[in-house]
This record gives structure tokens, C-alpha cells and sequence, in this order.
């Protein structure tokens, strides 16, 4: 298996881990084998329609894959970075609010990154 493969794998565990599903509108559940690290990202106290709250629930996940992310080693820092990034729009993708997916695009509006308009429900990395 070469590296990038294997870090394709690594960052959909990782986003599997840490936004499984959306449950009722009121946080994101983590959904993965009991050896993956999670968290629990909850938002029923923020309105998501609106850019600040929406952005506040930005904030939150992004510091929630941080801290998931820094549970694994890897090789660079922009590894890391990716698998940071990569969760993020991946629980964002999820919850699929389009407050959120503009806080989303406008943190990553850098040449060459995707947006989150479309909806993923497997993860396949």
C-alpha cells in the first residue's frame, strides 16, 4: 500500500470518527470502531441559519478535528493540515446548511480547494 493510499484511509477514518452523522439537528455524532478517536460536536444552542452563529459551530468543528487529528502521528505537518481540513469539510458536507457551507468557503477559498455543496453520506477514502 503506498503512503498516499494510506492516507486517503487515514483521513476518512479520522472524518468517520469525528462526524459519523447528524442527529436530529442538534450535534454531530461521531460514528467509528471504539479505536478511533471522536468527539462530540453539539450546536442546538446556535442558529445555523445565521453567519455568526454558523460560524461559532465553524469554529467549533474545526477545533474538534485539531484535536482529533493531533491523536495520530503523522510524517509533515501539512499531513496533519489535510486531515484537519478534510474532516472539517467533511462534517460540514454533513450537516449541510448553506450558512455554514459559505462560513466553510470562505475559510478555504484558497486556489485549488473544493467547496461543500455536495452532499456525502459514505465516507470511502
Amino acid at each position: 500500500m503506498n503512503r498516499s493510499t494510506t492516507s486517503i484511509g487515514l483521513r476518512g477514518l479520522i472524518a468517520t470518527a469525528i462526524f459519523g452523522f447528524l442527529g436530529l439537528g442538534f450535534c454531530v455524532v461521531a460514528a467509528a470502531d471504539s479505536s478511533a478517536e471522536s468527539r462530540t460536536v453539539k450546536f442546538a444552542d446556535l442558529d445555523i441559519s445565521n453567519p455568526s452563529g454558523a460560524h461559532v459551530l465553524y469554529r467549533r468543528i474545526r477545533a474538534a478535528a485539531q484535536v482529533v487529528c493531533s491523536h495520530y502521528f503523522f510524517v509533515t505537518d501539512t499531513d496533519k493540515a489535510r486531515c484537519v481540513r478534510d474532516a472539517t469539510a467533511d462534517a460540514v458536507t454533513k450537516i449541510n446548511k448553506p450558512a455554514l457551507s459559505a462560513v466553510y468557503d470562505a475559510n478555504n477559498s484558497k486556489a485549488g480547494s473544493w467547496g461543500v455543496t455536495e452532499s456525502k453520506t459514505n465516507l470511502s477514502y
